[in-house]
């Protein structure tokens, strides 16, 4: 959760009376972007993808202005959309599983895909009772908030303490009569391991549930593993029992932000994610995704990726990235205090401490220090906090200088020790009463960090509030880190 004021911006909320030059509007959209974190070169290890082949870049570029003005609303006034969805679902089918008749839908994201997922599962199962999903804890939380927007419960299962992987026993047992989607991961985001998709789909199948498999950070670059001759488990629609996966071509399929594909096993399930509405006297209604209006620049520049990559291209650099993760994964085995959590079945790396004396957190702030970012991720049920790095196209000719910076990161925070929280924070936060927290406006929230002795520009560092968050219950931090992103935005943090 980084935060950096922006050394300049314009005026907080004005709108000039007349246009401003081109040139002045660009000077300060650069100003505003010199705080942001790089998008290349492979120094951020979370959030990027870079392919390290700017000529890919430009082709993805020059196709997303090309399509900026086109409208996904109506596929009828503009068939190229058609066209273009077309192909890069089928090019995505072909490789998870399925066909060039595969039915799928491009969508602006993971959590766009799962959404429409999760709902066709819900809309196949109607009834008066309140559904339920299963998923391992290590699922991503796309379907906690799947469950939240579409009226389901979430049920999680325990993973093997080990190796991070979905127990296809703890999801039988977790089944009932209202269960309506059962979901494994390939792989999980957190620890980079695919879990037993098969056995899980089995058992999803025996019971007469739909499984639908999160592939959003691996589905396309699992399958160029393979042919790259490295041993990839089952997880695809070519597994009996899986109803429907997702694919995000933002993350390993290099294209822009927001190009995600949600494929189903059968055409009644994608109808199912459609919506229709013809209650009101204005146009015809009909959405495949979560949006109504929609640019089509996401999907022109998603196939000019693809397009421009080819299955050569794909193959390298997935091969690239898992050489820089094997890299990475026998490199932390010389720093000592640190360990890589499972064994990774993809370029994602977690990292965590077996010594008291080395904390994470601490480390990642050591390293942001040093110009680089590694994404922290707070302890859940038994699994210890750690530091994730996924590792992409452009990493192989970095990871040596990754090494060295988390080696230089992890003496500096064993020289710091474990961080100095403000005497009695974790106590006062976590005994704070929920309505007193909710009467707080963002400014008093503001007030609260700012006396707890909490300073997000350049006080403690993120050390401090990732070791908060950690001591607190999930419920807990989930408050607090709605009421910091609102008061992010209100500008009193």
């Amino acid at each position: 959760m980084p935060h950096e004021t922006p050394p300049t911006a314009p005026l907080e909320g004005a709108l000039p009376e007349t246009g401003r030059p081109t040139a002045d509007v660009l000077a300060d959209l650069a100003r505003l972007r010199a705080g942001d974190l790089p998008v290349r070169g492979g120094k951020v290890a979370a959030y990027v993808y870079d392919a390290g082949r700017p000529e890919v870049h430009d082709a993805a570029a020059r196709a997303y202005l090309e399509m900026l003005e086109v409208n996904c609303l109506d596929p009828t006034a503009f068939p190229s959309v058609v066209a273009l969805e077309r192909q890069v679902v089928a090019a995505v089918a072909e490789r998870l599983g399925g066909h060039a008749g595969t039915p799928g839908v491009f969508t602006s994201g993971g959590t766009e895909s799962i959404l429409l997922a999760v709902k066709a599962a819900r809309d196949a199962r109607p009834g008066p009772d309140r559904l339920e999903i299963v998923a391992p804890v290590t699922a991503h939380p796309a379907f906690h908030k799947a469950a939240h927007y579409l009226g389901l419960d979430l049920v999680s299962v325990p993973v093997d303490p080990e190796t991070f992987r979905a127990d296809p026993r703890a999801v039988e047992r977790a089944l009932t009569p209202r269960t309506a989607l059962v979901v494994a991961s390939a792989p999980s985001y957190p620890q980079g391991v695919v879990d037993p998709v098969a056995d899980i789909a089995a058992v999803a199948s025996q019971a007469g549930v739909p499984c639908h498999v999160d592939a959003c950070v691996g589905g396309w670059v699992l399958p160029w593993l393979r042919d790259t001759g490295r041993p990839v488990p089952p997880f695809d629609l070519s597994v009996p029992g899986v109803t429907s996966i997702s694919c995000d071509l933002h993350k390993y399929g290099y294209a822009p932000k927001g190009a995600s594909v949600v494929l189903f096993a059968d055409e009644a399930m994608r109808r199912n994610a459609y919506f229709a509405s013809a209650e009101w006297p204005g146009y015809t209604v009909i959405n495949a995704t979560a949006q109504s209006s929609r640019g089509a620049g996401p999907l022109g520049a998603a196939w000019a990726t693809l397009m421009a990559l080819g299955a050569q291209g794909y193959r390298e650099l997935a091969a690239s990235a898992m050489a820089a993760a094997r890299r990475l994964i026998d490199g932390v085995a010389d720093i000592p205090g640190l360990r890589v959590l499972g064994d990774p079945d993809a370029p994602l790396v977690a990292i965590a401490s077996d010594d008291p004396a080395l904390d994470v957190f601490v480390v990642a702030d050591e390293a942001r220090a040093r110009g680089w970012f590694f994404q922290p991720q707070l302890s859940y049920r038994g699994i210890p906090p750690n530091l994730h790095f996924t590792l992409t196209g452009v990493s192989l000719a970095g990871v040596d200088a990754l090494l060295s910076v988390l080696a230089d990161a992890a003496a500096a925070a064993r020289a710091a020790g474990p961080p100095k929280i403000p005497d009695g924070l974790a106590a006062v936060l976590a005994d704070l009463d929920p309505a007193a927290l909710d009467a707080l406006d963002d400014a008093g929230f503001g007030a609260l960090l700012a006396s707890a002795g909490v300073d997000l520009d350049g006080g403690p560092g993120m050390a401090v509030v990732n070791t908060v968050l950690d001591s607190l219950p999930p419920s807990t931090r989930e408050a607090l880190l709605v009421r910091f992103l609102s008061a992010l935005y209100a500008g009193t943090v």
